[in-house]
């Protein structure tokens, strides 16, 4: 006979690790399990059926995370007969059938290639009371084909490659990721029309190097295209896209972005070195000059764009000059904000077998003195704000709430972080409405605006939010922080350090 219990939906929580992308195909792989009858768990204190780990391999210590926490799980899946927990990502990609060695309590690995396998390998796993594990070598399907649950009413990801052909001799993406593969251009705009009916006012163009796209059909322009064609959608009112690589970045990318009204004015690029010596020992295929040469580009079309950055510091060889060229294109460049790595040796790179591997104190004393260079940088660039008015689309999750003052959180334009007050508009702003407002502070992270908004507009997006609503169907659970946060917080990335 059966119960009441077996008769209920089985629950589920996704755990994310990492880069936007894998927060992307997080929202994936919830609407998979919602399509085959899943049902989220409820909150952080409930115990679910089905734990998926969504991993990043970017970084040293994602492995030591993701198997803490398997360990953590354990005792409780001895508690609960039936609960599976399946390893998805990066690091699956990466360890396959390891990890059921390592952590034999595992009843599902999945890789980057196949995330549409999901469902059934669950319950194939159950049906058997065996592990399952399937690795694909190549995209099995486009992850944007598959259905989704969105946690954002007002913002969303939306992917046009993914893979990346460079060959970084310190990542390790590409080998898990593949080579890269690229949307047609109607099907990306497509599905940024949906999100727009819903009530979308911002959009996030992602892609392992997403201005390198078009080169799987043969358009090296494609891209700056992409952007203009944005552009004519009518309600999309913020586009933003990430990351891109200095090598591909054209011209013609730069004056669409100028010429876009929706185009946000900023801009994540990758430096990691300004040592010319180090980036060849990258094979990273620029030099400082023509970075710095980009930036000026772009502030020359763009007088207000906020440009962030990845750096790595202690890459094997590095010297204290090759050091102090970094903190010269750092001051050079002006950054509104950068992701600040110590160097991590990845297995199956080439820069992890280099002669030159640097002491862990050398790296540390070189990495706290690049921090202290981005914050005296960016507080400077930040206070020339103050007194500006800025529009802030209001966010949920973007920092404090103070609940004395009554300040909110959401991100300008350029993609920083603005804290305000509501003033007597105090009840009624919702997350997706725009609120526009005058800077009366800047701090190294973000800016504040304690006076009274000079306006306040209600969005399609704010009414879905009030109303409990989602794009598409409702957010996906994050349920552990991400790997690899920036010492020095800036605006979205993908945050890998890989591109």
């Amino acid at each position: 006979m059966t119960t009441a219990a077996e008769r209920s939906p089985r629950t589920y929580q996704v755990r994310t690790y990492g880069c936007q992308m894998n927060v992307h195909d997080s929202e994936r792989i919830s609407g998979l399990l919602e399509r085959a009858g899943y049902v989220r768990a409820a909150g952080a204190d409930d115990t679910p059926d089905v734990v998926v780990f969504n991993t990043c391999a970017v970084r040293e210590n994602a492995d030591n995370r993701l198997y803490g926490n398997l360990g953590h799980l354990r005792p409780v899946k001895d508690r609960h007969p039936g609960m599976q927990i399946a390893v998805g990502g990066c690091l699956a990609q990466k360890d396959r059938g390891d990890i059921v060695r390592k952590a034999p309590w595992v009843d599902v690995v999945f890789g980057t290639h196949n995330i549409g396998s999901l469902p059934v390998l669950l319950e194939r796993a159950r049906h058997n009371a065996a592990a399952e594990v399937e690795i694909l070598e190549s995209l099995d399907v486009f992850p944007s084909t598959l259905p989704a649950r969105r946690e954002s009413t007002y913002a969303g990801w939306v992917s046009i490659s993914v893979g990346c052909n460079n060959t970084c001799t310190f990542c390790i993406v590409p080998a898990l990721r593949g080579k890269e593969k690229d949307r047609r251009p109607g099907d990306i705009l497509s599905e940024v029309r949906a999100l727009v009916d819903e009530g979308v006012l911002e959009v996030t163009l992602l892609g392992q190097n997403v201005n390198s796209y078009g080169v799987e059909f043969g358009d090296r322009y494609a891209f700056g295209k992409l952007l203009r064609a944005c552009g004519d959608i009518d309600g999309l009112e913020r586009v933003r896209f990430t990351s891109p690589h200095p090598k591909d970045f054209t011209d013609d990318v730069i004056a669409a972005m100028a010429e876009t009204p929706n185009v946000c004015p900023s801009l994540h690029m990758p430096l990691q070195s300004g040592s010319d010596d180090v980036l060849r020992a990258m094979r990273r295929s620029y030099r400082s000059e023509r970075y710095l040469g980009i930036i000026e580009k772009v502030r020359a079309a763009m007088p207000d764009a906020a440009i962030t950055t990845d750096i790595i510091v202690g890459f094997p060889g590095e010297t204290e000059a090759d050091f102090q060229r970094t903190l010269d294109v750092v001051r050079a460049a002006r950054f509104s904000s950068a992701f600040t790595f110590q160097y991590s040796k990845r297995p199956g790179t080439p820069a992890a077998t280099m002669d030159g591997q640097l002491p862990k104190q050398v790296v540390q004393e070189r990495y706290e003195r690049l921090v202290a260079t981005v914050e005296e940088i960016t507080w400077a660039e930040n206070r020339k704000l103050v007194g500006e008015t800025v529009e802030v689309l209001v966010a949920v999750g973007e920092g404090r709430k103070d609940e004395l003052t009554g300040r909110l959180s959401g991100r300008a334009r350029d993609g920083r972080l603005v804290h305000f007050a509501a003033g007597a508009y105090a009840g009624s702003i919702r997350p997706g409405d725009i609120v526009r407002t005058t800077v009366s502070y800047a701090a190294p992270h973000h800016l504040n605006a304690d006076g009274e908004p000079l306006s306040h507009r209600r969005t399609r997006a704010g009414d879905a939010a009030e109303a409990g609503r989602s794009p598409r169907t409702p957010g996906v659970l994050l349920g552990l922080p991400t790997v690899g946060a920036p010492a020095v917080a800036p605006a979205p990335t993908t945050g890998c350090a890989a591109h």
